[in-house]
C-alpha cells in the first residue's frame, strides 16, 4: 500500500473532518428537537396533530434519504431562483449554498426516526408517575419537563446512540451535492492519485473515530442517568 499522498491531503481531510461533524451536531441538535413534540403529540394529542405527525414519520422514514436531499437540493433549490425577491434577499446567500439543504433533509430524517422512538418512549412511562405529578399540582408543561421527558429518555437512549450512529453514516450522501466532508476528500484522493484502497480504508478509519466517540458519550449519558432500580 501507498501512503505518500496523504500528508499532501492531511490538511484537507482535516476541512472535511470539520465539516462532517458541523454537518452531523446541527443535523442530531435540530432533528431531536423535531422529534420530542412529533412523539409527543402522538401519544398525548391532539388526534388531528398526531395523524400529522405520523404521516410524517411514515414519508421519511419510507422514502431513501439520498431521494429526500437531491429533492430539496435539485428540486427546491432550483425554484428559488425564479423568484427575484429571493435573490435581492439577505439569505439568497444561504439559499444558494449546498449545505443549509443538506442541515434540513438530514434533519427531517433524524427527526421521522427519533420521533418515532420518542413516541415508544413518552408511551413507555407509567402512567401512575404522570398521575403522582398531576397530584402534586404540576401544569402540564412542568409535568412533561420534570417527569415524563426526563423518564422517556432515560428509557431510550441506547437507542437513540444507535441512530446518532446511523446518522453519522448517512453524512458521506452529502458528498451527491458538492459537500466535501472526510468522504468528499477521500473522493478526490482517489480521483487525483488514482489509490482506491487506501483513501477509503483512511476514511473508514476516521468514521470509526468518530462512531467511538459517539458511543462514549452515549454511554457517559446513560451511567449519568440513574436507573429505575437506582430510583
Amino acid at each position: 500500500m501507498v501512503w505518500d499522498w496523504l500528508p499532501v491531503y492531511l490538511p484537507r481531510f482535516v476541512e472535511g473532518l470539520w465539516i462532517t461533524i458541523k454537518l452531523f451536531s446541527l443535523s442530531i441538535f435540530f432533528g431531536f428537537a423535531l422529534a420530542i413534540p412529533i412523539g409527543l403529540v402522538q401519544v398525548a394529542g391532539p388526534k388531528w396533530l398526531g395523524y400529522i405527525a405520523h404521516g410524517f414519520c411514515t414519508l421519511f422514514r419510507g422514502t431513501p434519504l439520498l431521494i429526500q436531499l437531491w429533492l430539496l437540493y435539485y428540486g427546491l433549490g432550483s425554484v428559488f431562483p425564479y423568484y427575484p425577491g429571493l435573490r435581492e434577499s439577505f439569505i439568497w446567500p444561504i439559499l444558494v449554498e449546498a449545505f443549509p439543504y443538506a442541515i434540513v433533509a438530514f434533519s427531517l430524517s433524524v427527526a421521522a426516526y427519533e420521533g418515532h422512538v420518542m413516541k415508544g418512549a413518552f408511551q413507555s412511562v407509567p402512567k401512575g408517575e404522570l398521575e403522582a405529578g398531576r397530584a402534586f399540582g404540576m401544569s402540564g408543561f412542568t409535568l412533561l419537563w420534570r417527569v415524563w421527558l426526563p423518564r422517556a429518555l432515560q428509557n431510550v437512549l441506547p437507542t437513540l446512540a444507535g441512530e446518532a450512529v446511523l446518522t453519522l453514516k448517512s453524512v458521506p450522501l452529502a458528498s451527491t451535492i458538492t459537500i466535501f466532508g472526510v468522504y468528499g476528500v477521500g473522493s478526490i484522493v482517489r480521483q487525483d492519485t488514482y489509490r482506491t484502497y487506501e483513501p477509503l480504508l483512511f476514511v473508514g478509519f476516521i468514521y470509526i473515530c468518530i462512531t467511538g466517540l459517539i458511543v462514549v458519550l452515549f454511554r457517559w449519558l446513560e451511567n449519568r442517568v440513574p436507573s429505575e432500580s437506582q430510583m
